[in-house]
């Protein structure tokens, strides 16, 4: 019989430029451990449905970036190398045990510039949802816009949000994840668009782990998800129709699923032993 998931518990840690992060955590203590990293402006509670069906096997930590949900508005480091050592500060208030980093959207980027300053040493595992890898073919331009009136940067936020489920949640729960998503400041929030590197600075960092990784995404990324299960010694990839940008919200279920069968198949082989 499956353990029952318990109520996610808010932690904080303060990172070494003094900015106050926060991150939810969730089941056994001994449990392997699942990190969890949302996307551009998005709280941590978008994994609701993840940390209530994961956190019965494993420990679950799903993160605040900086200048997101529970965490401080940051005067600063609105980019990859402070996102990146911020996600090491995190690894760092944990058990010394490796863990399995999930990364969504801007989480990819975040997750990959943790591997490109921090070494792997401290992963098992890396599930890249949903972005670019830098592997070949670039993703496609976005579309240009229709002329129209100028939105407000509220308007355009809601616009972003709701459009990324293909299933519509419920709308009290949508309207709080606008609200969550505004917290982030217009300027900071658009610094986190526009990360100064080459697209080889993704793909140099994926490339240099050797542990397992599995690349979800949607047909966008189809060409780059080939790649990189054709050319990455230790990763696979599926590709998801049918579903929206927020895919492990359209379809929890299947998500939930899938990561519980890499990590048995690819990460974590047997299950851990608990103390004593």
């Amino acid at each position: 019989m499956a353990a029952r998931a318990l109520p996610a518990k808010d932690r904080f840690f303060k990172t070494s430029d003094g900015v106050r992060l926060h991150y939810l955590e969730a089941g056994p203590a001994a449990g392997h451990i699942v990190v969890l990293i949302p996307g551009w402006t998005m709280p941590a509670w978008i994994f609701d449905r993840q940390i209530a069906d994961l956190s019965a096997q494993f420990h679950v930590i799903a993160f605040d970036p900086r200048s997101q949900g529970g965490s401080d508005i940051a005067p600063t480091g609105h980019d990859h190398v402070r996102r990146g050592q911020d996600i090491a500060e995190l690894l760092a208030q944990l058990a010394p045990d490796r863990v399995l980093l999930v990364g969504w959207s801007l989480g990819v980027l975040d997750s990959l510039a943790y591997l490109h300053g921090s070494g792997d040493s401290r992963i098992a595992g890396l599930v890249l949802i949903d972005n670019s890898i830098g592997e070949e073919p670039p993703p496609p331009a976005p579309k240009n816009r229709l002329p129209g009136p100028k939105l407000t940067w509220k308007q355009d936020m809601t616009r972003f949000v709701t459009g990324m489920f293909a299933r519509k949640p419920p709308q009290p729960w949508l309207d709080r994840l606008i609200e969550a998503c505004l917290k982030t400041p217009e300027p900071a929030a658009r610094a986190l668009l526009a990360y100064p590197v080459p697209r080889s600075f993704w793909k140099d960092a994926v490339y240099s782990t050797s542990k397992p990784v599995l690349y979800i995404v949607r047909p966008k990324f189809a060409g780059q998800a080939a790649n990189l299960a054709a050319h990455h010694a230790n990763a696979e990839s599926v590709v998801l129709r049918d579903l929206g940008h927020a895919l492990f919200v359209d379809d929890a279920p299947g998500f939930d699923r899938r990561l519980r069968d890499f990590a048995a198949r690819r990460v974590w082989t047997s299950p851990k032993a608990s103390p004593g």
